[in-house]
């Protein structure tokens, strides 16, 4: 297969060069005018020639092909002064602009030419692109900007749990979501047991959700792709920025290293609960821990016209613990080194060194119970992508390896303690894929993205590996040697996206694409936890796969201000996990006997109306959706409702910019509460109760609805200083949303179960002041 991979990309690349005979390249590098970023879709456009259009890349990259001869070209990005210029075609043209926001001129409208319809255009499907400075307004838990319950306010995205970070895609499980950071695997992406996120939104430069037709350049996971870009830093002018809200503060400094050639960004962030808990008179709080930090570094330099480096990281940890008698805490650690290079004018290349890590240290302190139990997850990955910019094509290949280390809890003891040591055995893995694909722009109404994916996992020693029979019992033991290839798993994934355009404003789009997984999630959590374990796949698991259809309307409104999209989608999972009743999943060596294997379906339907620009704007979203699983050994054999399973979904934002200094927003969520198993009667075992279950994921919790409202008061410039004031209330109706349901004998009658809900939140206040320099 890698060989047809080959001929296909040599065929492409010699019809694609006498194709271009006569032909020549325009291209550059879009940056912001103000800072010298780089922009991610800026649009460039041949005047008169629909075809001839591009898109500037994850490094502000772009280039476009035409005959020779007179044109005029347009550029433009949502938000900036769109800049118009005559060119002469006669030979390969260098043509850097600079864009200027509308805010940097006098009384400029952003007209509709910055208005880009590429909702419509494109053939990607399921995309969402987060506007940062819409990010700034939308309220949240205690005033903390958050990327990821931002995306929970989307169609097909539910969300964890209440004031959670944890999310689902379009029926997928939690850990089905690959999330990156500047291309490193972030494996936790909370902090303080998911209620907020790892993402410092003032170190955040650009955010993609792939709900569905992920392009063939990611992979590795079932259900989405959250790709987080950090800034690059201001290459003009020092600039420094912040806020001191009520729980944690921020820093965030960035400037140039030389002007104009390579700039630097640090970003620092971090809680002080644990300042007011010394304050407390009682030893037994005052002793106690509970924070988290989180540090964004950023650097680049541009060598030459055709080379730059980047070099970024992502340092972050949480303490949790309680006098004398716990200590938790866990964190990540991502560095990544990129080297962009410009071979030609049409062939750009992106090479990566990616690092991660992923650690976690659970304490008891008491004499009885004392013991450590750690655990391990550590990546080495290397990354080659290329993009090569012809005539009516985009053609992206590449390839990537990432060596996996997962350590599981080792536990260690005292002497004293009655808990025993345990060693669990290291796995190793290596996952390699490569890729090829091509967005295409047939003609002025139909545009093609395909490719294919082609994916290998190989699982090695050295370690015992033990095979189960179905009810958990070892079958046989063989111990590998290490660097020998133990389990090899070879997977194709196709991808392929069509979009039909009727005119400028609507277009019907149709998607196709499979993913699989080899590195998963073992947890009863609803939510992502500190002590999930990571598994990769074996003998006994193997890798998921899902395969999903969709079929969309898209239609712009009134010069591109409106949005309406409605998409449905329909998704065939394999080699899905689940557990058995009563399963032991922590800090067991035979963790694999524990799990069960089938398969699952999810479909639905998302209904999306999104006004972009105007004093008030926002989005409403719905989606309708089933998620389903089947296990033979669970509920007869028969499909059961997923845990993340949801009928109904709602969420509506507004934000309204009522003058220069005023901005209130708000916004409503609505779901239907997620399945749930719950006992079906119970029974006495030397004066102890224990219940037992009969269908898995029969029940229902309650529904969730909460309403958050906000206000923005910008202050008055000051030379170069200028600040902020934002107020929140989080939950305003004050409803107890649940967060947890235990079965317990009611106190009123011994003979009688009574189900108790646990809710975390009522009405909480918050108010952050923002700064700028």
């Amino acid at each position: 297969m890698p060989r047809f991979l080959f001929l296909f990309l040599i065929s492409f690349l010699l019809c694609s060069s006498i194709s271009a005979q006569n032909k020549f390249t325009l291209s550059g590098t879009i940056r912001d005018a103000s800072t010298g970023e780089t922009l991610i879709g800026a649009t460039i456009k041949i005047v008169g020639i629909t075809t001839a259009a591009t898109l500037s890349n994850a490094y502000g990259y772009y280039a476009v092909t035409q005959p020779a001869g007179n044109y005029r070209v347009t550029i433009s990005y949502t938000g900036y002064l769109s800049v118009t210029k005559s060119i002469n075609l006669n030979t390969d043209t260098k043509l850097n602009e600079e864009l200027k926001t509308a805010n940097d001129l006098a009384e400029v409208t952003v007209n509709a030419t910055n208005r880009k319809n590429e909702n419509v255009k494109s053939a990607q499907m399921g995309l969402e692109r987060i506007d940062m400075k819409s990010l700034n307004s939308i309220p949240v838990l205690l005033g903390e900007k958050d990327i990821l319950k931002t995306i929970q306010l989307l169609p097909g995205v539910k969300s964890g749990g209440e004031g959670n970070t944890g999310f689902y895609v379009r029926g997928g499980a939690a850990d089905q979501n690959l999330i990156i950071l500047d291309e490193a695997v972030v494996y936790n992406s909370s902090h303080l047991l998911g209620f907020f996120s790892t993402f410092n939104a003032d170190a955040i430069k650009d955010v993609s959700l792939y709900k569905g037709g992920m392009p063939a350049q990611y992979g590795g996971r079932l259900s989405s792709v959250l790709d987080v870009k950090m800034d690059d830093g201001n290459n003009k002018e020092f600039k420094f920025q912040g806020g001191i809200g009520l729980i944690a503060s921020r820093l965030k400094a960035e400037g140039p290293i030389i002007k104009d050639k390579g700039s630097f960004m640090v970003s620092f962030r971090r809680t002080y609960i644990d300042l007011f808990l010394k304050a407390s008179p009682d030893s037994s709080i005052n002793g106690s821990t509970l924070n988290f930090y989180d540090i964004n570094v950023k650097a680049n330099y541009k060598i030459n016209e055709r080379n730059t480096i980047y070099i970024s990281g992502y340092f972050g940890k949480d303490n949790i613990g309680v006098k004398d008698l716990f200590e938790n805490n866990w964190g990540n650690v991502t560095t990544t080194i990129r080297l962009n290079h410009i071979f030609s004018d049409r062939l750009f290349s992106n090479t990566s060194l990616i690092y991660n890590n992923y650690n976690y240290t659970v304490r008891l302190l008491n004499d009885a119970t004392n013991f450590k139990a750690t655990s391990l997850v550590r990546d080495f990955n290397f990354k080659e992508d290329f993009q090569y910019f012809s005539n009516k094509h985009i053609l992206r290949f590449g390839l990537n390896a990432t060596q996996h280390r997962i350590s599981p809890i080792d536990i260690t003891t005292s002497q004293e303690s009655q808990v025993n040591s345990l060693a669990q055995e290291k796995r190793y893995g290596i996952e390699s894929a490569a890729y090829i694909s091509d967005e295409w722009a047939v003609n002025e109404h139909i545009n093609f993205l395909y490719g294919v994916r082609l994916a290998a996992f190989s699982l090695m020693g050295p370690g015992n590996f033990s095979l189960y029979s179905a009810a958990g019992d070892i079958i046989s033991t063989e111990n590998v040697s290490d660097g020998k290839f133990y389990k090899n798993y070879l997977n194709l994934e196709p991808r392929f996206s069509v979009s039909y355009l009727f005119n400028e404003q609507t277009s019907i789009k149709a998607s196709y694409n499979r993913n699989t997984q080899n590195i998963h999630i073992l947890t009863n959590a609803t939510s992502s936890s500190p002590t999930d374990q990571y598994v990769l796949s074996s003998n006994n698991i193997k890798p998921e796969i899902a395969d999903q259809v969709a079929l969309g309307y898209f239609k712009n409104l009134d010069e591109n201000t409106y949005e309406l999209s409605g998409e449905v989608y329909y998704k065939w999972l394999q080699n899905q996990i689940d557990y058995k009743n009563a399963a032991q999943l922590l800090a067991n060596s035979n963790v694999e006997s524990e799990l069960l294997y089938g398969s699952g379906r999810a479909y639905g339907l998302e209904l999306f109306f999104k006004k972009k620009f105007g004093k008030l704007n926002g989005w409403v979203g719905y989606t309708l959706s089933k998620t389903e699983r089947k296990f033979a050994s669970l509920n007869n054999g028969n499909y059961f409702p997923a845990r993340q399973d949801r009928t109904h979904d709602v969420s509506v934002v507004g934000i309204y910019n009522m003058n220069k200094r005023w901005t209130f927003s708000s916004s409503f969520i609505y779901s239907t509460g997620n399945a749930v198993t719950f006992p079906a009667g119970k029974y006495t075992i030397n004066g102890q109760t224990a219940y037992y279950y009969t269908e898995r994921n029969a029940g229902r919790m309650p529904y969730n609805m909460r309403l958050d409202v906000s206000a923005t008061l910008e202050g008055r410039n000051k030379g170069r200083f200028h600040s902020s004031w934002n107020f929140g209330i989080y939950n305003l109706l004050a409803r107890k949303n649940p967060y947890s349901i235990e079965f317990i004998t009611d106190p009123n009658d011994p003979g009688r179960t009574a189900a108790e809900q646990t809710s975390l939140f009522g009405l909480i206040p918050s108010i952050t002041w923002n700064f700028k320099f």
